[in-house]
């Protein structure tokens, strides 16, 4: 606000000085000219400043913040996840359940609860596949130990 302010005062004094100037000394043309043409460069400085700092503030709106998520603390290093390649053989461990009807001693994993948490339940191999019978039909699950085998692991 303050640029502006003094931009116009300075505009206001030019342009009176050159009026003045030019009706002290019997105004002929050359110096009506010469009024006009430091009247127009002064507007054109003007503008282009104007013009520069809309594009400014513009910019500075738009910018997007700069956020700071993987800053590594003192305490706690900053932790990557594992690639694809490598995860995939991370099986959730909250899909771990006893079935009545297997065994109270040996879980399985349950193939609801990998097709809803485990993104590759269906590369998983039908070796390791379990059918046991609950008392009306077949259940189905996936043996640990078996996928332990093709180098599968059960994570937290």
């Amino acid at each position: 606000m303050h640029r502006k302010f003094i931009a116009l005062i300075v505009a206001t004094a030019v342009i009176v000085t050159g009026i003045s100037a030019s009706k002290a000394r019997a105004a002929d043309a050359k110096d009506i000219l010469g009024g006009l043409a430091a009247i127009a460069i002064v507007g054109a400085a003007l503008h282009h400043y104007s013009k520069q700092e809309r594009r400014e503030r513009k910019q500075a709106i738009t910018r997007a913040p700069r956020l700071e998520y993987n800053k590594p603390s003192r305490r706690y290093p900053s932790v990557r996840p594992l690639p694809d390649r490598v995860a995939r053989y991370d099986l959730p461990r909250r899909c771990l359940r006893t079935y009545d009807n297997y065994s109270n001693s040996r879980p399985l994993l349950g193939p609801n609860c990998l097709s809803k948490y485990y993104k590759h339940a269906k590369k998983l191999p039908s070796q390791c596949e379990v059918g046991f019978w609950n008392g009306k039909k077949v259940k189905r699950a996936y043996e640990p130990a078996c996928l332990r085998q093709y180098g599968y692991r059960v994570v937290y």
